[in-house]
């Protein structure tokens, strides 16, 4: 039976999936792209903070922007109006590279990928097996980020801005596969049911006051623990350079580990089609704060390899949950469209956080603190919003039991 969903085309699902992988592309590259800013660019670490917080904020504030107006706006006209930002602003960054007219690029060019990652994510939101569609932008995430750490270290700045401008123009030849506006929600009913019954409109309405604050929970949650990897992807690898690590044997670590968190796309769908999402991504988050806190006495070559090993993987399996979560409590993408925005706002926390901690010399030991705590306190509120879900009649397992 063929779906009356425009977004439910494979066609939708490549243009989503190629976007989104764009849209993320910084925050993929961003452990080298520090190093670039610092090694390439002479920018301080607390400077390096700065500029990466702008950036990935940005992408927030994009975010926000897209999902205000992608209910009334033509989607199409947001993809080119934000590719056309991004290449303009990364181009810019070839020609002013101090760190004043840095900052503010980056955070102009991350606004730009905002909005158009805004769009791409609601495209993958808006389908009916959304859960899958965001397990395959995660694998496919995974290939991408191991392709940049590979592959940037060895270009120039300027080449590293190229890159990213000439990776949206693509997206142009997709403007026809992505549908232009939203499901109407008159029109998805009338192919679905003529009217819906009483019990079924109680359903509808009771979900709406009772499970709204849910999605919102999930998206906070969302936010402090991308505070924890906005800080760290941002600053392992200078830590491990302020500890004489080997650079290049580094290096190598950060591509492997980007092929090793394929596997974890698998493990974790394995796991949340048996156990569900809620308690998978609890215990996952707790790990993940421990993988973080060996770091916090000091780092060496064995607490490095298994802390990024496991933070990589786990990752993984927590946006894998994340975004699972969201897409099966937000039938209609609305709520998927901010979840770039909630990523962003803990990117722009972060490596801020982060960079104030350095500029005060507390050193790596602060920073790594700080990503353990956002981890553990992304797992409180997300144990809040479990318990508020199994005791609501209407969806008491929704992310499973």
């Amino acid at each position: 039976m063929t779906s009356s969903n425009p977004y439910d085309r494979w066609q939708a699902l490549i243009a989503g999936l190629y976007m989104s992988i764009v849209g993320y592309s910084v925050l993929a590259g961003i452990p080298v792209i520090s190093t670039a800013w610092s090694s390439l660019l002479g920018f301080s670490e607390p400077q390096v903070g700065r500029v990466a917080g702008a950036d990935l904020g940005g992408l927030s504030a994009g975010a926000v922007l897209a999902a205000l107006v992608i209910s009334r706006c033509n989607r199409r006209w947001l993809i080119v109006a934000s590719i056309g930002g991004a290449v303009v602003t990364n181009g810019l960054c070839l020609l002013f590279q101090d760190y004043t007219s840095t900052l503010i690029l980056r955070f102009l060019a991350g606004s730009a990928s905002g909005v158009f990652t805004g769009v791409a994510v609601a495209t993958l939101g808006a389908r009916t097996d959304a859960a899958r569609a965001f397990n395959y932008l995660l694998f496919s995430f995974a290939f991408v980020q191991a392709a940049e750490l590979y592959w940037l270290p060895k270009l120039s700045m300027s080449s590293i801005y190229t890159v990213f401008a000439v990776s949206y123009l693509p997206a142009l030849l997709l403007l026809p596969w992505v549908p232009a506006r939203a499901k109407g929600a008159a029109n998805h009913e009338s192919q679905t049911k003529a009217a819906p019954t009483v019990q079924e409109h109680h359903l509808n309405e009771g979900m709406t006051i009772h499970s709204s604050l849910v999605p919102w929970l999930c998206l906070l949650a969302m936010a402090l623990t991308y505070v924890n990897i906005g800080a760290y992807w941002t600053y392992i690898e200078l830590a491990a350079s302020d500890a004489l690590l080997d650079g290049e044997w580094v290096s190598s670590v950060l591509v492997w580990v980007s092929f090793f968190a394929v596997l974890g796309c698998f493990v974790a769908t394995v796991i949340s089609d048996r156990f569900g999402l809620a308690l998978p991504l609890l215990l996952t988050l707790l790990i993940h704060a421990a993988c973080v806190a060996i770091l916090i006495p000091g780092i060496d070559k064995a607490r490095f390899f298994v802390s990024i090993y496991a933070f990589n993987f786990l990752w993984i399996f927590i946006d894998v949950y994340q975004m699972g979560s969201v897409a099966r409590l937000d039938s209609n993408g609305r709520f998927a469209s901010l979840m770039p925005a909630a990523q962003g706002l803990g990117q722009i926390l972060g490596p801020n956080i982060a960079a104030s901690l350095l500029a005060a010399s507390y050193g790596y030991t602060s920073v790594f603190a700080l990503c353990a705590g956002a981890s553990l306190l992304a797992a409180l509120v997300y144990a809040v919003a479990y318990v508020k879900l199994s005791r609501d009649e209407l969806e008491p397992n929704a992310l499973g039991a």
